[in-house]
């Protein structure tokens, strides 16, 4: 697709003319947009993405989610110290794998267990250790900019504190913990500009409690986490159940309204709009734009919800925090194979087997959380400090944002969209500047604004906030 862009504009302050910013960015259908990985929509994977997504081995899945399932019981409080059976040997297995994977980074990743004790809570009945397994890959240029992605090793049975009977636990949620550990596999041997964080995480099934200890510890720190993904249950397009199987499509869970929106903020929002606009559902966008093609594979079905019915993941943990997240999930569930006693009955096989699980499409998923993570990492960080002057009653828009810090930014795209329109359907490249005016009513439009690096890496868009 031609690239309809504006040249870099080079003074601090750009004004255009409407019928010049029209036709410099017509309306673009996702369909067109991806054809060219430019523009308002898609962003075509670069050659170190290809070799990264091919690299991807189903088989290597498939032995991680058989192993895991091997374990008999992962209940977050089954036996830690037994070497064959209970959660202990699971979090010993996973920390030995992420360990020989890191001895391949050249010290770039390291691997801890992250440890704490759980009070008595309605899931929890005696104080309990919970341990996270945590595989940090530094980045090169920007390390303090931090993406992370988690599965959930703990699995459970019918009865939620039944810490003894079989709970192999295959699609919920070995299927993560598999995909987010062949992430670090591969991902361990190339260079990252920004630091990525792949955690399997304990005690999500009594009460997200080992993903609230790592994201606690993120906001203790200060740190700057500009996406979480959380992989809960993408074991399978089957649903084995009679439906017609989706083997290509994965859902993406996302927020509106953020789960930590002050009073203040719900205030603005109310005013201007913006239901569309938070962080995690530009994060939702970005994912799409950037692992929707032939190399995943794989359809990303956005769903503007938090979660899913009567069910919450990981991702809930880091959304309280004010952290941009999302969660990923496989197209349809069956729930006789989730939190199960294994048995059969009236001939239904009830139980979460490995034998319902298809390693073909974990990869595929794993290919599209890749996609989402190298394109973050490798691109400059979300912009700060967006905002669009309100300062007088005027029929032009006022951006005005921070200038990010990574060094290979060469500039800045304004994206907008009609106020009833889902996606960005217009782009304006607008330079390595910090203002810019456009001859467009912001009363008429939603506005955003994305960094762009020097190899056109795109950073997810912010919406600007109303400010004098």
């Amino acid at each position: 697709m031609t690239d309809h862009r504006e040249k870099p504009i080079s003074s601090r302050r750009a004004f255009l003319t409407a019928s010049a910013a029209v036709a410099a960015t017509p309306v673009l259908g996702a369909r067109a947009a991806h054809a060219g990985g430019r523009g308002a929509h898609g962003q075509s994977p670069d050659r170190q993405l290809r070799a990264l997504l091919r690299e991807i081995d189903p088989n290597r899945i498939g032995a991680i989610v058989t192993r895991l399932a091997a374990f008999g019981t992962r209940h977050t409080l089954s036996a830690q110290d037994d070497p064959a059976r209970g959660i202990g040997a699971a979090r010993d297995w996973i920390f030995e794998q992420l360990t020989t994977y890191a001895a391949a980074s050249g010290g770039r990743m390291t691997v801890e267990l992250q440890s704490f004790i759980q009070p008595v809570s309605p899931r929890v009945p005696v104080p309990t250790r919970i341990t996270n397994v945590v595989a940090t890959l530094r980045g090169d240029t920007d390390p303090d900019r931090v993406y992370v992605v988690t599965g959930h090793y703990d699995s459970r049975a019918t009865d939620v504190l039944d810490a003894t009977s079989d709970a192999p636990g295959a699609d919920d949620d070995a299927s993560g913990v598999a995909a987010i550990m062949e992430l670090a596999r591969v991902m361990a041997t190339r260079h990252t500009e920004a630091t990525v964080v792949f955690a399997a995480v304990a005690a999500e099934e009594q009460g997200l409690y080992g993903s609230d200890y790592l994201a606690q510890q993120f906001k203790n720190a200060g740190t700057d986490v500009q996406a979480m993904f959380s992989n809960d249950i993408v074991g399978t397009g089957d649903a084995h159940d009679g439906s017609s199987p989706d083997p290509r499509t994965v859902r993406l869970f996302v927020e509106g309204v953020p789960t930590a929106e002050t009073a203040a903020e719900a205030t603005v929002r109310k005013s201007v709009g913006g239901e569309n606009d938070g962080p995690s559902r530009q994060l939702g966008r970005f994912v799409r734009d950037v692992a929707e093609n032939p190399q995943t594979g794989m359809k990303v079905r956005v769903i503007w919800r938090r979660d899913r019915y009567l069910r919450g993941s990981d991702h809930i943990s880091f959304l309280l925090r004010g952290y941009p997240a999302a969660r990923l999930t496989e197209p349809r569930e069956n729930f006789a194979h989730e939190h199960q006693d294994v048995r059969v009955e009236n001939g239904i096989q009830y139980g979460d087997l490995v034998e319902f699980c298809d390693f073909k499409y974990i990869a595929r998923v794993a290919r599209v959380n890749a996609a989402a993570l190298w394109s973050l990492a490798q691109a400059p960080g979300t912009p700060k400090g967006v905002v669009i002057d309100t300062t007088q009653l005027t029929n032009e828009t006022t951006l005005r944002w921070q200038r990010g810090t990574s060094p290979d930014l060469t500039g800045y795209e304004v994206v907008w969209r009609e106020t009833t329109a889902p996606d960005w359907t217009n782009v304006l490249a607008v330079g390595d500047v910090t203002t810019v005016t456009i001859d467009l009513s912001k009363d008429n439009v939603f506005f955003g604004v994305r960094a762009v690096d020097r190899d056109g890496h795109r950073s997810p868009v912010a919406a600007p906030l109303p400010a004098g």
